[in-house]
């Protein structure tokens, strides 16, 4: 008897020390870091724009993860469970039906074996970006840094490295900037369709392999029915978001974190942010150098603005940000890349208008880049060293450009398609000072004709003294009317078709 409640007191003082370690440890990812930033939109407006971040203009991301492996394309693994679409034919033709082999058994093939992290930070560098950004979690539910939220990370299965990690000891050995990249607030919704099933042909009624709670901390446990948006109504759920975002934080400090939505979760992601800009404060000395980017315009400060493959309209007072790739999201087989020159003609529009480009290289499952994607970085590494001084540490003019007379007015939106086609009437202003840098957005066929800077003109009252065109020491022609600053035509115009005049005045 004594032994039986000797036992059960014991039981009791167990169930009572584990609970009381959870409940300590779910208080510690609740609590956020002491600090000037608390958990309201109020106290976000205090946020100041880093200078590294507005100077930087040009950041390199690697979205990169086992999504790779079946060199499809993005959303591969919500989309090998959606019976009779290309994914799903592809998955059961090269793998077998996912009732048996899932999206769990694609990540084991991921092994990256042909990585080089250093080596591509450096091509990075080279090609003028200033900082770069690592995917941390994809929709995928699968970490890549070493977590002890669950055991699908890239350490414990796949490549068995901590990639974020690898990457972050790459850049700052490079001296750029380090960012992370999370898309989880979207999973829990996301990766339900891993619960489903045929409806017809011989597997009709067969579950696939993520009604198999074995995995439900893969695929997540099953939602509600009205659980459907892109950021998952689910207490429990968010609450798993907040302590994988925050462990991610803990771990690597970024100095900017990226959000595949907007600011998720209301207060629970409040408390994420306000840890985040707090404890960089702690790390920087009581400054403030960390950037949160969210898909939603700021309203006086708290973030930046991220516009996923689109650009602004207009000059926007706050700096912004554009993320894009030069391809698909994941390697897909056959796909076109952008060439260098529409990455460049991009670039320099979007800082014109205060913004940064944050651009996907595309890796192939094995981790290393394609020749044409090779090609494709040297293009910029060729123009960046002559041109550069007109993009970095750079600020809008008093207005962004001029363009041809019958470009469609784009006053009335908030954004358009960053696959706009440039040509050499595009014209585009960045400022340093007293310096103005004048971008012909192609090849120019003719003199170039730069209305803004007439004598006369309302938006330039100041006499040009000088014009050079960068990357190159020809002399210039040039003449300076009430209407217009004409440049006769370079003799000798340089390799690229993006020409930078620099003009003093």
């Amino acid at each position: 008897m004594k032994i039986k409640l000797l036992n059960s007191i014991t039981l009791i003082s167990l169930i009572v020390s584990i609970s009381i370690i959870s409940v300590s440890a779910q208080t510690k990812r609740d609590q956020s870091s002491p600090g000037p930033f608390k958990p309201t939109n109020e106290s976000f407006r205090q946020y100041q724009y880093p200078e590294w971040f507005r100077d930087a203009k040009f950041g390199i991301w690697s979205h990169w993860g086992p999504q790779a492996v079946p060199r499809q394309g993005d959303w591969y693994a919500k989309d090998l469970y959606q019976e009779g679409g290309a994914y799903y034919k592809y998955h059961v033709a090269h793998y077998g039906h996912p009732s048996k082999f899932g999206y769990k058994d694609i990540i084991p093939l991921w092994k990256a074996e042909r990585w080089n992290p250093e080596q591509l930070m450096a091509l990075y560098k080279k090609a003028g970006a200033k900082y770069f950004v690592s995917m941390g979690v994809h929709h995928d539910n699968f970490f890549l840094w070493d977590s002890k939220i669950h055991k699908w990370n890239s350490v414990k299965m796949g490549p068995k490295k901590d990639v974020v990690g690898l990457w972050q000891k790459a850049a700052q050995k490079e001296g750029l900037r380090f960012g992370i990249s999370e898309h989880l607030g979207a999973s829990y919704t996301w990766f339900q369709t891993s619960r489903g099933s045929d409806k017809a042909g011989p597997m009709a009624g067969v579950p696939y392999d993520g009604n198999n709670n074995e995995y439900a901390d893969l695929y997540h446990p099953k939602t509600a029915p009205d659980d459907k948006e892109w950021l998952t109504n689910d207490p429990e759920n968010q609450k798993n978001w907040l302590a994988s975002i925050t462990e991610m934080i803990d771990m690597y400090q970024p100095d900017l974190l990226y959000s595949d939505s907007e600011l998720p979760f209301g207060e629970i992601g409040r408390k994420m942010l306000t840890h985040y800009y707090n404890q960089d404060m702690a790390k920087n000395g009581g400054n403030l150098e960390a950037v949160y980017t969210s898909k939603v315009h700021p309203s006086q400060g708290r973030w930046v603005q991220d516009i996923e493959r689109g650009v602004m309209d207009s000059i926007c007072p706050f700096p912004w940000q554009t993320d894009t790739s030069i391809g698909d999201w994941y390697y897909r087989t056959g796909q076109e890349y952008k060439t260098g020159t529409e990455v460049i003609q991009m670039l320099v529009d979007i800082v014109s208008k205060n913004g940064n480009l944050l651009l996907n290289v595309v890796q192939t499952p094995e981790g290393d880049l394609e020749p044409d994607v090779l090609a494709i970085l040297d293009e910029i590494s060729n123009w960046i060293p002559a041109n550069g001084e007109g993009i970095y540490g750079t600020r809008p003019w008093k207005i962004y450009g001029e363009n041809p007379g019958n470009v469609v007015s784009l006053k009335e939106r908030i954004r358009f398609d960053e696959n706009y086609k440039y040509n050499a009437q595009n014209i585009r202003f960045t400022s340093k000072g007293e310096t103005l840098y004048v971008f012909c957005l192609d090849t120019p066929p003719r003199d170039i004709k730069i209305t803004s800077l007439g004598s006369k003109k309302k938006l330039n009252d100041k006499t040009v003294a000088s014009v050079k065109m960068l990357g190159s020491n020809e002399k210039l022609v040039w003449k300076q009317t009430e209407d217009a600053l004409v440049i006769s035509k370079p003799v000798n115009l340089p390799d690229w078709r993006v020409v930078t005049f620099k003009v003093e005045f």
